[in-house]
C-alpha cells in the first residue's frame, strides 16, 4: 500500500505534523544514499511513534543562483513525490526557493523555521549540507544548536560504493559519461525521464521508424546516443520495449537536444500523452551518417541490440 503524503508549500504545518522527524535536502534522484537516510528515519518513527517529513526546495538552490544551469535534474517533482511515498514519508514541504528565502540567515533558519515553525524533534541532513544566507550554516552549527532548540541532529555517514561517495553529483556525471549501468546501480533503479509527447518534424516516420518526441525540460543531459528503453504510457501499467535516441540528430543538422523514442510493435497516436521512459542500456554514441540509407541500416542494427537488452 502506497503511503498518502501531505504536501505543504510553506512552514504552516498541521498540528499532527509538528514535533516530527525532518529530513532536509534536494534529494535529487532519491539514490541509495538518500534511501539509507529514510530507512534510519523510519526506524526512529517506528520506535517513537512520530511522523517523518521532508523539507526540499524548488528550484534546486544551485539552479536558482546560476540561471545558466538548466539541464541538471535527475528526477522531476512527480517522481520525487512517488519515491517519498514509497519510503513512507508522511508529509513533504516543497519550499519555493526565491530571493527572499535565500536571504534568511542560518541562525534565523534554525530559530524561526526548525524550532518555532516545525518544532522538529529530529533533523536529518548530509555531511555537506549548507544553509542560510551565503551558505553560512553547516552541520557544525546544527550540532551546536541542538540543546538550545530542542532537536537531535542525525547526519549518518555517507554511503560509499567502489571507494566513491554516492551522491547526485556523481550520478549526473555517470549519466553524462554514458555510464548508465553504474548510474542505475547507484540509483538502485533504472533512470527514468518523464515527458509529454510533442509533434515534431516527423523525420523518423519518413525513414521508417516513427518516434515519440519528448522535450527534456530540466533533466540532466545524459551522453548523447542510442539507448535501449522501456516505456510506460500515462494511466497504464503496461511497459513497451523500445529504442531511444537522445541528441541533436546531426544527420539532419538539428540544433535542439531531443529525446526520440521508437516503440516496438506499436502504432497508436501518443501526441500529448505523458510517457515514462526507463533507460535500460547505452548502445552507442550519436554520430553523423552519410545519408538516410546509412542511418536506416544503423537503426536496424541498434534495434536488434535493444531487443536483446
Amino acid at each position: 500500500m502506497v503511503n498518502n503524503i501531505r504536501i505543504y508549500s510553506d512552514f504552516n504545518l498541521d498540528q499532527k505534523d509538528l514535533n516530527s522527524i525532518i529530513l532536509i535536502g534536494n534529494f535529487d534522484g532519491l539514490h541509495s544514499g538518500h534511501q539509507k537516510l529514510f530507512k534510519e528515519a523510519n526506524k526512529i518513527k517506528k520506535k517513537l511513534k512520530i511522523r517523518v517529513g521532508v523539507l526540499t526546495f524548488d528550484p534546486i538552490p544551485k539552479m536558482f543562483f546560476n540561471k545558466n544551469i538548466r539541464n541538471y535534474r535527475i528526477s522531476n517533482f512527480s517522481q520525487k513525490k512517488k519515491h517519498f511515498q514509497e519510503y513512507k514519508i508522511d508529509f513533504l514541504i516543497n519550499k519555493s526557493f526565491n530571493k527572499r528565502f535565500s536571504k534568511i540567515s542560518c541562525y534565523k533558519f534554525i530559530e524561526n523555521i526548525i524550532y518555532k515553525k516545525l518544532r522538529a524533534k529530529y533533523i536529518f541532513v548530509s555531511n555537506n549540507f549548507r544553509f542560510g544566507f551565503k551558505r553560512e550554516g553547516d552541520v557544525n552549527l546544527l550540532k551546536k544548536s541542538q540543546s538550545k532548540y530542542k532537536f537531535i541532529l542525525k547526519n549518518p555517514k555517507p554511503l560509499i560504493k567502489n571507494k566513491k561517495i554516492i551522491s547526485s553529483t556523481l550520478i549526473r556525471k555517470l549519466l553524462m559519461d554514458g555510464k548508465l549501468k553504474e548510474a542505475n546501480s547507484l540509483l538502485s533503479r533504472n533512470w527514468i525521464v518523464e515527458g509529454i509527447v510533442q509533434k515534431g518534424r516527423q523525420l523518423g516516420k519518413k525513414i521508417g521508424f516513427p518516434t515519440c518526441n519528448i522535450d527534456l525540460g530540466n533533466y540532466v543531459i545524459a551522453k548523447t546516443g542510442v539507448y535501449a528503453v522501456k516505456v510506460k504510457i500515462q494511466n497504464s501499467q503496461r511497459y513497451f520495449k523500445g529504442i531511444a535516441n537522445l541528441g541533436y540528430r546531426p544527420t539532419f543538422n538539428q540544433k535542439k537536444i531531443l529525446l526520440e523514442v521508437n516503440l516496438f510493435n506499436f502504432s497508436r497516436n501518443l501526441y500529448n500523452k505523458k510517457l515514462s521512459v526507463e533507460f535500460i542500456k547505452f548502445i552507442r554514441g550519436e554520430k553523423k551518417f552519410n545519408g538516410i540509407d546509412q542511418l536506416r541500416n544503423q537503426i536496424k542494427r541498434d534495434i536488434k541490440l535493444a531487443k536483446k537488452s
